[in-house]
């Protein structure tokens, strides 16, 4: 057995070095998971929705390779067909026939990790358990096998906590903070048996973090209990933006306003207190009568680029110039995303960032 077999077993990622970058860290590429017809993500609106992808991949593939999961070469066809159809560059995006029911790649997708040793840059993959949202959703087999087949693809090592985990519910700083709400991760549809400190636990040996900073309540209308990506960011390693809802009638305001008293008094792994930037709300976002989780703080950290929802509403322009402001080195680009929220995601919950 080979010195570099041998220090992964039995070991967990932070024992050995590993950890996960933030977002903003160099991407070899972003991956995403094609929506299909017959899920059941986009009732009645399917159409609308494959040519948001194709916007924000028209985005992407000048900064970054794209890799997207597909049900089988049928839908390649398709979606390689309607990629071209709307102008979208194919050179860099790369098809993989990994099936999946729906197409929330944040929480379904690989958790890439990355560790320096010995002059070498390694890179691994964590495969949480993943069960739609506390099994809101049947079946979901097909979704929580994606991590083992793209860690297979790559060749790099597998681990596997053995918890239920969904991307979407985490966000780290990369330099041992992480963020996440204990109404999601607390919530006994996904680890019943397991209290915050074991949880805790799981987290800082699987993701190298050190600091975890616990926000309570998810806003209105998202389905997964409360992911931090609807809420609260880091923009750099000492910056976090959240959601801040001004309107003290409306039904977020309490939720958002406790977020953010718990924010401004969190500290980093060395005591530090953060730079707190609000995030205005796009306001009351409905179809058919249901509320919307529309949230600017669902946008997605690229090579040279974010992309930020946008709901055609006046708060629109503040939220991409509050980001801009924030990301000097990247341009922040607006794209509508007013038909896609109605699966209950946006940009983040759609992408996930695989590591240079």
């Amino acid at each position: 057995m080979s010195d570099h077999t041998t220090s992964f077993f039995n070991k967990t990622p932070a024992r050995i070095g590993f950890r996960m970058p933030a977002e903003w860290e160099p991407h070899a590429g972003t991956w995403f998971t094609w929506p299909r017809p017959e899920g059941i993500s986009f009732p009645d609106r399917y159409d609308a929705v494959p040519p948001v992808y194709a916007e924000l991949i028209r985005h992407l593939v000048k900064v970054e390779d794209v890799n997207i999961n597909v049900w089988d070469a049928d839908m390649e066809a398709t979606v390689r067909a309607l990629l071209t159809k709307l102008n979208t560059p194919l050179e860099r995006v790369h098809f993989h026939h990994f099936p999946a029911y729906e197409p929330w790649c944040r929480d379904h997708g690989p958790i890439f990790l990355v560790r320096d040793r010995q002059g070498q840059h390694e890179r691994a993959v964590v495969d949480w358990g993943y069960n739609a949202w506390g099994g809101k959703y049947p079946p979901y087999d097909l979704d929580d096998a994606v991590p083992r087949h793209v860690a297979a693809l790559r060749g790099l090592h597998l681990f596997e906590p053995g918890i239920v985990m969904e991307g979407g519910s985490i966000d780290v700083n990369g330099f041992g903070t992480l963020l996440t709400t204990e109404s999601c991760l607390l919530n006994p549809n996904r680890n019943p048996n397991m209290d915050q400190a074991e949880i805790s636990r799981f987290l800082r040996d699987y993701l190298g973090v050190e600091k975890i900073i616990w926000l309570g309540e998810g806003i209105v209308g998202d389905d997964t209990d409360g992911h931090v990506d609807d809420l609260t960011r880091f923009i750099n390693s000492t910056t976090i933006a959240t959601v801040f809802e001004e309107d003290i009638d409306d039904a977020n305001y309490t939720a958002l306003f406790e977020n953010h008293l718990k924010l401004r008094a969190a500290r980093d792994k060395h005591g530090r207190l953060f730079n707190i930037v609000k995030l205005p709300t796009p306001g009351m976002v409905e179809y058919q009568g249901q509320r919307l989780p529309a949230s600017y703080a669902n946008f997605y950290i690229a090579n040279k680029i974010v992309l930020v929802p946008t709901f055609r509403r006046a708060n629109d322009k503040v939220a991409i110039a509050t980001l801009q402001e924030h990301f000097p080195d990247r341009q922040v680009i607006g794209v509508d995303s007013t038909d896609l929220i109605w699966g209950l995601g946006s940009f983040h919950c759609i992408t996930q960032q695989e590591p240079a």
